[in-house]
This record gives structure tokens, C-alpha cells and sequence, in this order.
């Protein structure tokens, strides 16, 4: 969706249509950044280390065609309201985590969905666009039912009627339904199935520039071939460029041609 340009990176020349933003949210201790690691890098770190906010950045080739994915995982603690409010609106589709062992991370999962749904209409008063935003709820810790304190049919009345919010039980830790939920995310967004973790070849940083060239993306790969780079030391778009983009969106300068590519310096 928004793009920090590098040397490297700009030789993708990827459409704004293929660049996406995915934020992940809920209250400390829930494995946000446990279930980053597993889309990210099939990990698990048992070590726990309080996010204040971290940015990762990964490139697909999918049946030749180029996609870009940013990941924010957000801090627990929210220090900042305004910066909260700002990955919500520049946030296309989101993974809201609480913990099963915990009523008030389950508690804070749903102010958050009612957070993001007021969010995005007030942009949506400015912009006409649609205000469903794909919406994946997790709750983490699978594996601590003895420690159970969130019920299923508690869960189901938050989630239900509303098609763009699915439910998942999950554990990071087992790595039990975390590709499901991932699938799921992405079909409701009308993303490739094959930027799920387990729908793609992993591609090493080494290989990484074979897949700059275009003339590798339109000979060398064949359809239904998928590729997935995890990009080095990404950084995350200035505060500045996130609020560039979203009084572009509110005025309608999204729609000039010269905003086609995902890119804002």
C-alpha cells in the first residue's frame, strides 16, 4: 500500500493495486509477534520481548505478477492513541489477537473491532469508498485450554453477521490452524491464496534479485509458481508519508495517475 523506496525495491515498479498493509493488533503478552514469526519465518521463540512497534516488508511473485505485503505489529500497550488511529486507517486488512487465558485481552479485542470499524468510516465519509475491512480474529494460546477463560459462544457473538470477520482458535506455539487463518484473511481480502505461508516457495534474500528483473518474472516463471522474499531490514514509511497518504485518499489525489505505483518518499 505504501512503499519506502530503496535502490533494490524500486526495480519491482509494483502496481498500488498489489501493495497491501497488514496490521496486527490486541493487548500485550498475546503472540502477535509469535504469529508474525510463523508467517514470516516458520519460528517460535519462546522468549518473550515487548513489541513497541516492529515493520516487516515481504514480496511475492505469484503467477508473474509482483505483490508487496507490509506487516505492523503494534505495541500492546498503545501508548500513543494517535498512532493507533493512524495504523488503523492506513491499514487494509487486520489481525486482531487475544489471548484464551485472558477475559481482558478478549475484552480489548473487541473494542478494537468497534475501534477500526469507526475508524474507517470516518474515512469512508470522505472518500465514498466501502467500509468493510477483511478482519481476522485470533485467539492465541490453544494449547493453555486447562487456563481457558474466553467461551466459544462469546466468541461466535462478536464475530457473527459480519462477513468480513472470521474467527480462528490458534496456537503459535503448536503452529495449529495459523496457515488456515492466514488463507482465510487473504481470500476475504480477494488476495492470492499463495501468500498464505504454507501456498509458496520461500525464496532466499540471495536469490532475491533474479526476481528485480522482468525478464525472469515473464520466461522463467511458470503459472501457478509462487515465490515469497522476506525483505532485510525494512523500514517502516515516516509518520509524515502515512499522513501524505491519507490526506491524499481524503481529498481523492489517490486517483491521479502519478499515484499509480505504491510509492511515497
Amino acid at each position: 500500500m505504501i512503499k519506502k523506496i530503496t535502490p533494490s525495491e524500486n526495480e519491482f515498479d509494483i502496481p498500488a493495486k498489489n501493495c497491501y498493509r497488514m496490521v496486527i493488533l490486541g493487548s500485550t503478552k498475546v503472540g502477535k509477534t509469535a504469529i508474525i514469526s510463523r508467517f514470516l519465518n516458520e519460528r517460535f521463540d519462546d522468549q518473550y520481548t515487548p513489541t513497541i512497534e516492529d515493520f516487516h516488508r515481504k514480496f511475492y511473485s505469484i503467477k508473474g505478477d509482483v505483490y508487496q505485503l507490509d506487516i505492523l505489529d503494534t505495541s500492546g500497550n498503545h501508548p500513543f492513541p494517535a498512532m493507533r488511529r493512524l495504523s488503523i486507517l492506513t491499514g487494509d486488512v487486520f489481525i486482531l489477537v487475544f489471548s484464551l487465558d485472558s477475559r481482558d485481552s478478549f475484552q480489548e479485542v473487541q473494542r478494537l473491532k468497534q475501534q477500526i470499524f469507526e475508524t474507517k468510516s470516518c474515512l469512508k465519509n470522505k472518500t465514498k469508498e466501502n467500509v468493510d475491512v477483511p478482519l481476522v480474529i485470533c485467539g492465541n494460546k490453544g494449547d493453555r485450554e486447562f487456563y481457558r477463560e474466553v467461551q466459544e459462544d462469546e466468541i461466535q457473538q462478536l464475530v457473527a453477521g459480519d462477513d468480513q470477520c472470521a474467527y480462528f482458535e490458534i496456537s503459535a506455539k503448536r503452529n495449529t490452524n495459523v496457515d488456515r487463518m492466514f488463507q482465510t484473511l487473504f481470500t476475504m481480502a480477494k488476495l492470492p491464496n499463495e501468500m498464505s505461508p504454507d501456498l509458496h516457495r520461500k525464496v532466499s534474500v540471495q536469490y532475491s534479485d533474479m526476481l528485480h528483473r522482468k525478464s525472469f518474472r515473464s520466461k522463467k516463471i511458470k503459472d501457478g509458481d509462487a515465490y515469497g522474499i522476506v525483505a532485510p531490514f525494512a523500514r517502516r514509511p515516516s509518520v509524515h508519508s502515512d499522513l501524505m497518504y491519507i490526506r491524499e485518499k481524503a481529498i481523492g489525489g489517490g486517483q491521479s495517475k502519478d499515484k499509480e505505483r505504491c510509492v511515497i518518499s
